[in-house]
């Protein structure tokens, strides 16, 4: 450990405490997080890499955000090798299959989040670092974030699925007809496969 330097992690547990919704971190399984942030290629003294050594994955505000770590029973895990096709990591997904993704806009540019949303079917540079990002959304900067795409009585709905579940939607809220998701019909489904979905 370089002198000066302290892991993350318990800044990142700090937040969570605070946070203004529910947040529950699934612990990681020691060998596997260790391994996860050594793929990743770096320390634990990042957000990043603290989350994939000591948590399996974090689950935001009722289960509506997953915030993926080394993997655990039930969940996602980070892929420890950038996307073939838009490079950069899958950091996150929303239950309607939106996905967070940590890569470069351009080659010269830092690392930002991107958001791929079921309702725009584009990514939007959220122009947040990692640590940015996850400070945001643990410290209450989903509910703004998510409130074109919730509906009455969703805490509910949401709160008993899965961390492999979402939910989705017909009509699909890209379609003018499902924008607002009270009036679909909504059931539970394997997260990936709505993500797949929604990037056909």
């Amino acid at each position: 450990m370089i002198a000066g330097m302290t892991e993350a992690w318990p800044e990142i547990l700090a937040v969570v405490a605070a946070a203004p919704y529910p947040v529950e971190v699934v612990p990681a399984n020691p060998g596997t997080g260790r391994r996860c942030r050594e793929r990743l290629e770096i320390t634990t003294r990042s957000w990043l890499g603290s989350v994939a050594a000591y948590a399996g994955g974090i689950l935001v505000d009722h289960g509506w955000l997953r915030v993926l770590g080394s993997g655990a029973p039930g969940w996602v895990a980070l892929a420890t090798r950038p996307d073939p096709e838009i490079g950069g990591i899958t950091v996150g997904y929303d239950v309607l299959g939106g996905r967070f993704h940590w890569g470069q806009s351009t080659p010269d540019a830092r690392p930002t989040v991107h958001y791929y949303g079921p309702d725009t079917l584009s990514w939007q540079d959220l122009e947040l670092g990692y640590a940015d990002w996850l400070r945001a959304v643990l410290s209450g900067a989903l509910t703004e974030f998510a409130a074109p795409l919730r509906w009455p009585g969703w805490e509910e709905e949401v709160g008993v699925l899965a961390p492999d579940q979402g939910v989705i939607s017909y009509p699909p809220p890209s379609t003018r007809e499902g924008k607002n998701l009270a009036d679909a019909t909504r059931s539970p489904a394997p997260l990936l496969q709505i993500v797949a979905f929604h990037s056909a």
